[in-house]
């Protein structure tokens, strides 16, 4: 019988605080497609200072963020966007880009540090020589922290070297910062100041923030404008938003102090997990709140029947491939869960228990 539950299998599985939901069963609101909600626009004013852009804008998902933002920019279909091969719009939004916007994506690798080599982001610029036969790059888009690759930071020099080369070459720049907030307090630097070059941002307020529902996009007024636009055709227009952004704005003003905790239990938990016989991981890239670690091949046992025993324990993960495994911490999680699953991850590889059923 399961007496104890972590579950680690992302940072969107956090539950809304008791200030959050006293906050949304007291939220001010009107209609948000009218532009009245006052709710929301107290948490696109905050997200537009905390950046430091002119305008947000609330939308429910990171996706439709991302959707809205990329359309924007290349709202001429044929356009072509440069991104990440490893990036969350390219591998996680359904394509919707290009379903929905025929706007072409054009990758370039991810490097393991989240990075795109900056000569090879400029190689992919297509020549406006050959627009009878290219797509026409409009936009670069970056991702902070990048997910897949770990949860890595991409440094204030980085971005500002990719921002100038898209002003060199006339193009435009989107951040998705699912996370930038963790990035931000992984390297000591304002939210603001990491994305000073970018011409948009979509900041996700339901991952490590845990705010239950929704993203905001930023940037220009003019920029916004059309966003909001948009918005509506996507079916992004939830009239009484108030009650859903007066939660994420109490998740802004009391949980962003928290990821440095969550940071600190993610190394803790990697550096345990690296301890343990069976397992592959790499400590030094642990940079934010996400952890990927490999079973090693001849271990005795599957990470597939490993995440199975870990459940039987309350222990909950995601399986990534036939040997990889992602671990996701969040305010949600204690110093306490770490060493419970790090006893619980010893139990399943060590035979330690009887009842693990190896």
């Amino acid at each position: 019988m399961v007496t104890k539950m972590v579950d680690l299998r992302s940072d969107t599985v956090t539950k809304p605080t008791e200030a959050m939901r006293a906050a949304m069963a007291n939220a001010e609101v009107d209609d948000d497609v009218l532009g009245h909600d006052p709710s929301a626009l107290r948490l696109e004013t905050e997200l537009a200072k905390i950046t430091g852009k002119e305008a947000g804008l609330f939308v429910p998902s990171g996706t439709m963020s991302n959707l809205i933002s990329v359309l924007v920019h290349c709202n001429i279909r044929g356009s072509e966007v440069i991104l990440g091969d490893n990036s969350h719009i390219h591998i996680y939004e359904n394509g919707g880009i290009s379903t929905i916007g025929g706007v072409h994506p054009r990758t370039v690798k991810n490097n393991e540090d989240g990075t795109m080599d900056i000569d090879l982001i400029e190689a992919a610029i297509r020549d406006p020589r050959g627009e009878i036969v290219y797509p026409t790059t409009r936009l670069i888009c970056l991702e902070n922290s990048q997910a897949n690759c770990g949860g890595r930071c991409l440094s204030v020099e980085y971005t500002d070297k990719v921002g100038e080369l898209a002003k060199k070459h006339g193009l435009k720049l989107h951040i998705d910062g699912a996370r930038i907030f963790n990035a931000s307090i992984a390297l000591g630097v304002p939210v603001s100041r990491l994305v000073q070059d970018a011409d948009s941002v979509s900041v996700c307020l339901s991952k490590g923030l845990g705010a239950p529902v929704g993203s905001v996009i930023v940037g220009s007024k003019s920029f916004i404008a059309k966003a909001r636009i948009l918005r509506k055709t996507l079916g992004g227009g939830m009239r009484q938003v108030g009650i859903l952004c007066a939660a994420a704005l109490v998740a802004v003003q009391e949980n962003v102090s928290k990821l440095e905790d969550d940071h600190k239990n993610a190394k803790m938990l990697a550096e345990g997990l690296n301890q343990i016989k069976g397992l592959r991981l790499n400590v030094a890239a642990v940079e934010t709140n996400i952890i990927y670690f490999d079973v090693v091949e001849g271990t005795k046992i599957t990470a597939e029947k490993l995440c199975k025993n870990l459940e039987q324990h309350g222990i909950l993960v995601m399986q990534e491939s036939p040997i990889s495994i992602r671990v996701v911490l969040h305010h949600q999680i204690s110093a306490s869960d770490v060493q419970y699953t790090l006893s619980c991850f010893k139990q399943a590889l060590t035979g330690m228990r009887e009842d693990t059923g190896i």
